[in-house]
């Protein structure tokens, strides 16, 4: 069975650009795409209102699926659309749906002048229970963007992709996660740049400023422990490129700077059944915040 993209969709321009990039995704899947409007049903003391009253309410929610599908069908002739429209709460429903479909895709918006993106409190949810990888796309997202500079030093679409970014934490590699970004560097016939950001251990802290031979033991003990999980990889992989970035010091600030140049960042989230609710880990939360391309995140055990 062909693969679907599946977009949550709220009218927004978030949503808007999360339906541009799974269209071109799904070209490079070959898939088609799903989109998904949640709406809240309106209280009952707005239903008795005269100005916003449930039947007007239900007019404008089934206005923006049918909407955007028409417009989706106009922009991407190729690629096979369709919509559903659920009733109730946003962030239970999407989390519930991403148990299910190949890819969901869902937006954020930039935050002005602060240097990083809004991942609202649905996204976030959403994030923290699915089971399924999920993309999240900033509002404006172009398809140039994921691009590399042509001649003249603009990003267009008959320039290479950019890299694939891979967030990788050797202490425990998982094969979901590194197939992803794999799979998703191949289809797009670029690089990926494996990123591993690691702190010496808390006893070594004194010694490691004055002692550059410890140092450097402890760089290439990390620095080969990339390459022996990578190397399986490699050779499954032959056609990718691969480039390996080993550093001590904060891995989510080495994402994010890469994220600049890169055509989608994939990072991880650990699965676990925690009493106190699900968690997405600091490294993904700042990267989903702060970096500056999709961000594609991969539930794993």
């Amino acid at each position: 069975m062909p693969p679907t993209v599946t977009v949550g969709l709220d009218g927004s321009p978030e949503s808007r650009a999360a339906a541009e990039w799974a269209a071109r995704e799904a070209k490079l899947l070959d898939a088609s795409v799903k989109l998904v409007h949640v709406w809240e049903p309106v209280p009952q003391a707005m239903a008795q209102a005269p100005l916003l009253g449930a039947e007007t309410h239900q007019h404008w929610t089934e206005r923006v699926p049918r909407e955007a599908t028409e417009g989706f069908r106009l922009r991407h002739p190729g690629v096979e659309v369709v919509s559903e429209q659920l009733p109730g709460r946003p962030a239970d429903l999407l989390a519930e749906v991403a148990r299910e479909v190949d890819l969901l895709v869902l937006g954020s918006r930039a935050l002005g002048g602060a240097g990083g993106f809004m991942v609202g409190s649905v996204g976030l949810s959403v994030i923290a229970h699915a089971e399924r990888p999920v993309v999240l796309v900033r509002a404006g997202e172009q398809a140039a963007d994921e691009h590399t500079m042509d001649p003249a030093g603009v990003p267009s679409t008959a320039a290479p992709f950019r890299p694939v970014v891979l967030g990788l934490d050797t202490t425990a590699p998982d094969e979901d996660l590194i197939g992803f970004a794999f799979e998703a560097a191949l289809r797009r016939r670029t690089s990926l740049r494996v990123v591993h950001g690691w702190y010496p251990p808390p006893y070594y802290g004194y010694a490691m400023p004055a002692d550059a031979e410890l140092h450097a033991s402890l760089a290439a003990s990390e620095s080969t422990a990339l390459t022996d999980v990578l190397r399986p990889w490699r050779h499954k992989y032959p056609d990718v490129e691969v480039l390996e970035e080993c550093r001590c010091g904060s891995a989510a600030e080495l994402l994010i700077d890469r994220s600049r140049e890169a055509s989608l960042v994939v990072v991880g989230r650990r699965v676990r059944r925690n009493p106190l609710g699900a968690r997405i880990g600091h490294v993904t939360h700042a990267v989903l915040h702060h970096g500056t391309a999709p961000v594609a995140v991969v539930p794993h055990g």
